[in-house]
């Protein structure tokens, strides 16, 4: 029914969000997947970020877009495939080497991307690339699991974790996400405590 209204109304990507959010729902998407191209406004921010690593993630945790500071921080995203190129995937690849989770917040990190994939796969109901993706997930996640099957939908804006970086060596770092409304895409920034070690130590890159 609301998603009929919007049709009718001919509503854009934004108003159909803040109609759902009026009324506590979230409407399917009009195409079948989540969006690969990226806006050039998001492109024009992420270049801004001088200095601070941030990527750009789809509705399903593709990572689409990213500066030299995130790949600096992270891995080589252009070394990786589309299909490696998954926050998700990412996760998995480097757990317990490259990225923990900051003492007392372990789960977090998996909490939050439970919530986003659940909210996704609302909205990409048939999107068997993101079903798969999810199931993967909670194979090699127990953490993902267990928020997966609780029905975990609020994601948290700020995750703190350990980084074990091969030439920085340990940092510890908040990840921030912020969605960039009515796109389909969220920005990732990483950060530190001003005037901590960590924050010197991510100025160098």
């Amino acid at each position: 029914m609301l998603s009929a209204l919007a049709t009718a109304l001919q509503l854009t990507g934004a108003e159909r969000d803040h109609l759902a959010r009026v009324a506590g729902q979230v409407l399917p998407a009009e195409n079948d997947g989540a969006p690969e191209h990226v806006p050039e406004d998001a492109r024009q921010l992420l270049g801004r970020l001088d200095g601070i690593p941030a990527y750009i993630v789809n509705d399903r945790q593709d990572i689409v877009a990213w500066n030299a500071a995130a790949a600096a921080l992270i891995t080589d995203f252009s070394r990786l495939t589309p299909d490696e190129r998954n926050l998700t995937r990412i996760s998995t690849r480097f757990r317990g080497t490259l990225c923990t989770g900051a003492p007392g917040s372990e789960p977090d990190f998996s909490q939050q991307v439970a919530a986003q994939l659940r909210a996704a796969s609302v909205r990409y109901p048939t999107d068997n690339v993101l079903a798969e993706l999810i199931n993967e997930f909670a194979t090699h996640d127990p953490d993902f699991a267990s928020s997966w099957r609780n029905h975990a939908v609020r994601p948290m804006p700020s995750v703190r974790k350990n980084l074990h970086h091969p030439r920085l060596g340990e940092l510890e770092i908040d990840r921030h996400t912020l969605s960039l409304p009515g796109s389909g895409f969220s920005l990732v920034m990483y950060t530190a405590e001003a005037g901590s070690p960590s924050a010197a130590a991510l100025k160098s890159l």
